[in-house]
């Protein structure tokens, strides 16, 4: 029996390496001798550090950035075992959890730290770069970031502007003459899920703007700035696009990224899957197992489980789903590759209790426990 496990965490609960351990210890309670194989599983955001860094051999690493405020925050990316490949989520150094709510706003946060955790990669070796910028409190359409790399970021008069999101009113000129050298060496797979352009009714600054403590304003007022930077940067880069789907991700970070790097914009789960590899462990399973913190009508708009799925029904696979709790509408998953689903929940029990790492590990193994005993007496 080969079973191969790539779970996504059960965000406040177990990581995904955590929760595909206690996959495998129910898989080994029904059969001793099978060749269990734990895959990492993220979907670029939340817990992609961790899950790839740890869960492909690599290392975690800390630095001190500016954070979206200005002051400093410690950022933890992953460094995976080949010394080339960078893991980074943005929002380690500008995400809206690092900021309280009152205050939010988008003309003073920068992701100016994004560019220096990126610069410390660079130096240490890695010249492979998969981000993941949900999540994001910043709506300075990169230039922060861009700054930090090198980017000059000029007024009519020739000084610089500021590197917070008030800084986009004053751009006039971009110059790359004094980039970071390693930049050009650099290839980025952007983890972007979402498809607004950067500016206009769909843009950052209309759809995003408003939970990171813009006033309606605030988000006419960025959303001309942004325009008009979108337009500078197009003499210096002529192939720049504005209107590209996911330039809007994290208050344009994704314009930042598409346009002053080798970068690509793409499916944070199809990074994932193709980076650990998982069609090559998924060949000659016998049965492929996933799941998330909750499995629910969403799961089929392109989450992680379903990416799994999709993968193995390619070879004709039976997929088992694991989940903290389940919805009605989960069935939904059934006609989109997963066979059959379990919440893990052995009782009625608060959600502290529920959530809790060790009880939701014993919860885990249990019911694997029985649904693999299920299928040994299927298979008689």
């Amino acid at each position: 029996m080969k079973v191969v496990v790539a779970i996504d965490s059960l965000k406040g609960s177990m990581s995904s390496l955590e929760a595909g351990e206690a996959i495998k210890a129910g898989v080994l309670n029904v059969y001793p001798d099978a060749d269990v194989q734990v895959r990492p599983l993220a979907d670029g955001g939340e817990g992609t550090v961790e899950a790839l860094g740890l869960g492909m051999g690599g290392k975690l690493h800390t630095v001190s950035v500016t954070g979206p405020l200005g002051g400093k925050v410690d950022a933890v990316y992953g460094i995976l075992s080949d010394g080339k490949t960078a893991v980074m989520e943005m929002a380690q150094a500008a995400g809206l959890p690092l900021i309280k709510r009152e205050e939010r706003n988008p003309l003073k946060t920068t992701t100016y730290g994004v560019g220096e955790m990126i610069c410390d990669a660079m130096e240490k070796g890695c010249r492979h770069f998969i981000v993941g910028i949900g999540g994001s409190a910043t709506n300075d359409g990169g230039i922060g970031m861009l700054m930090a790399l090198g980017y000059e970021m000029l007024d009519a008069e020739g000084k610089p502007v500021s590197m917070f999101g008030e800084g986009l009113e004053k751009i006039a000129e971009i110059r790359k003459d004094k980039v970071n050298p390693l930049l050009a060496e650099c290839e980025f797979r952007i983890a972007c899920d979402v498809t607004n352009p950067l500016c206009g009714p769909e843009g950052c600054s209309a759809v995003y703007g408003p939970q990171k403590g813009a006033t309606p304003e605030i988000v006419e007022t960025m959303d001309g700035w942004l325009a008009k930077y979108a337009e500078t940067a197009k003499k210096y880069f002529p192939e720049s696009d504005a209107e590209y789907p996911g330039t809007g991700a994290a208050g344009g970070l994704g314009f930042a990224f598409r346009t002053f790097t080798n970068a690509v914009l793409e499916s944070g789960i199809r990074i994932i899957l193709d980076e650990t590899k998982l069609e090559e462990y998924v060949k000659d399973a016998d049965v492929v197992v996933t799941g998330e913190g909750r499995l629910d009508g969403q799961t089929v708009m392109g989450k992680a489980p379903i990416g799994v799925a999709e993968i193995a029904k390619k070879y004709d696979k039976t997929v088992l789903a694991f989940a903290g709790c389940v919805t009605p509408d989960a069935v939904a998953c059934n006609d989109h590759g997963i066979d059959a689903f379990f919440p893990i929940l052995q009782g009625v029990v608060t959600i502290e209790e529920a959530m809790d790492r060790e009880n939701a590990s014993k919860n885990m193994t249990a019911t694997v426990t029985q649904a693999f005993l299920l299928l040994r007496r299927a298979s008689k």
